[in-house]
């Protein structure tokens, strides 16, 4: 990563270790979980966070907020997202992100500790990049930030019965 996106990157950590943030942010978590826990055939579940929990200092570019759960022992599968860069931290657990280089996916293995380094902890992503979570044996919980509101964001995965085509989604419908 170079210098901005470092400075980018512990701008955000600096504003989500916030006390009032993080009781936010585990709040968000337990749903998602939950929602997860309902749904035994979902890989992830997810919840959008209201940007003003994070208060003063977030970078501009920043107009989504999200919290992911992603099942224990799972591949979520290759996804990307065309209209957004994305910016993601593990928050409780650990998992390996991958992103797909054109040639073969590149293990980005995230932990949860504080004390790490941000490279540790965080992963930047630019717009259409493949990547996929590879978890463990715990559920992995992530947040993750977008550089389009909520209702923009797509999701595109490679289509089941046809590779040269994909699947568009959103997480939260206008």
């Amino acid at each position: 990563m170079d210098k901005e996106e470092l400075r980018i990157l512990g701008n955000l950590d600096t504003i989500i270790t916030r006390e009032s943030v993080r009781a936010t942010i585990d709040s968000i978590v337990w749903r998602a979980e939950q929602k997860l826990t309902q749904n035994p055939e979902a890989l992830l579940a997810w919840e959008p966070v209201p940007l003003a929990i994070y208060g003063q200092g977030l970078p501009d570019m920043i107009r989504s907020g999200w919290v992911f759960v992603l099942r224990a022992q799972t591949n979520t599968g290759a996804e990307r997202h065309p209209n957004s860069h994305q910016r993601m931290m593990s928050s409780r657990g650990s998992g390996n992100l991958q992103i797909w280089d054109g040639k073969k996916w590149n293990s980005n293995r995230l932990i949860s500790d504080t004390g790490a380094p941000l490279e540790r902890r965080w992963l930047s992503i630019p717009a259409n990049v493949w990547h996929q979570a590879v978890v463990t044996e715990e559920n992995w919980a992530v947040m993750s930030f977008h550089t389009v509101p909520e209702n923009e964001l797509i999701e595109e995965r490679p289509d089941a019965t046809d590779v040269k085509l994909t699947r568009q989604r959103r997480y939260v419908e206008a």
